[in-house]
């Protein structure tokens, strides 16, 4: 089965609109990033403005996070986004989630009713995220030109 990864945006970002791989500009993202990459299989962005992105996709700064969000509105955010992603991408995919709890609640039973789910860093903390992501990527990336390794 082909998989396909969703990566969390993050509240550090550019001031002025870019592709979403290039807006978010935090350490955990960057590792992420090059974790996807390495992977070598599709991936796109769960933001809390716009859903679900491609990663080329050019997106305008904002400020807005699921995390100040009540549950209703994470609800209906998932549920916008399980259909972007069905609409866009479709079955016959793997999920693989990089996202916290906050992202994840409501979206993993909705992308369940119709695909796998996999969720590879959940009860990881911060710190031990970002050590699975760069340690992933470089096992990962044998073979593969990750031209950033050593800056993760």
């Amino acid at each position: 089965m082909r998989r396909f990864f969703l990566v969390s945006c993050v509240s550090q970002k550019l001031d002025r609109p870019a592709p979403a791989q290039d807006f978010y500009t935090s350490d955990w993202f960057k590792k992420a990033r090059a974790f996807v990459e390495a992977m070598g299989d599709q991936w796109g962005i769960l933001s809390a403005k716009y859903g679900f992105v491609y990663p080329t996709h050019t997106i305008a700064p904002y400020d807005l996070t699921l995390k100040n969000m009540p549950a209703a509105e994470r609800r209906a955010w998932a549920h916008r986004v399980c259909k972007q992603i069905r609409q866009q991408i479709g079955p016959g995919y793997e999920y693989h989630i990089l996202a916290g709890e906050t992202y994840r609640q409501y979206l993993v039973p909705c992308l369940e009713q119709f695909a796998k789910v996999r969720v590879p860093m959940r009860g990881k903390g911060i710190g031990e995220q970002k050590w699975w992501l760069k340690t992933m990527a470089f096992q990962m990336g044998l073979g593969r030109p990750i031209t950033n390794i050593r800056n993760l």
